[in-house]
């Protein structure tokens, strides 16, 4: 049994150094990358944000260290669709006053390679002729099939890793419209994981959606 456990072993340390060199090939890269939890009410749901938007990606990791998301809510919510989520109160911030929507843009990090899968993570925004992103407000998609027609409009900036069945839950709770009828708070964590751990633990759905080294 420990000579099979061992070889077991071997085995899940080899295919993470070959997906770890084949991810970094003619690159150079961190060796860490960050993990992001948001807890709820129904479980935890598990996402990776992309190297290549880079804005979106250190602006996300900076509100959530500060504690912006913790007790925001998914405040729309529309089932085969999407969940959104991350309005954020900035009244303690010199020159605010609303949420952020609207309030302050980060500019569109919008990639054709980039889409609309079933569980991508983007950035919501309201219409504007550059696209450009709200500060906070993030969705991800809920729909196997994807919701391409929203391809290249908006920035897809992650990707949903674990928690699908977070994600269903979610969708299924009752609604007054779009809004869920109990407020679904989040809480965000984030943390700094080394890349050969995280293909060891997702394999190829981490090198494929972190796809910023093609």
């Amino acid at each position: 049994m420990k000579r099979i456990n061992i070889l077991v072993l071997a085995l899940l340390l080899a295919v993470a150094a070959i997906g770890l060199s084949s991810f970094s090939k003619g690159k150079k890269y961190s060796k860490y990358d960050y993990l992001i939890t948001i807890s709820t009410s129904f479980g935890d749901m598990k996402l990776i944000l992309f190297d290549d938007t880079p804005i979106h990606k250190e602006n996300f990791i900076r509100l959530a260290k500060e504690g912006k998301y913790n007790g925001s809510l998914f405040h729309r919510v529309i089932k085969n669709f999407m969940i959104q989520g991350g309005a954020i109160d900035h009244s303690d911030e010199p020159g605010w006053d609303t949420l952020s929507f609207e309030a302050r843009t980060l500019p569109n990090e919008i990639m054709d390679k980039h889409k609309h899968g079933y569980g991508a993570v983007a950035a919501a925004r309201v219409e504007n002729p550059d696209k450009r992103s709200d500060i906070s407000q993030f969705y991800i998609v809920d729909n196997p099939a994807g919701t391409h027609f929203l391809d290249n409009k908006y920035t897809v900036f992650g990707q949903l890793m674990v928690g699908y069945d977070v994600l269903a839950k979610i969708v299924n709770q009752p609604l007054n419209g779009s809004s869920p009828k109990k407020p679904i708070k989040m809480m965000v964590k984030v943390e700094k994981v080394k890349r050969a751990n995280l293909i060891k633990f997702y394999g190829n759905e981490y090198t494929r959606f972190q796809s910023h080294n093609e």
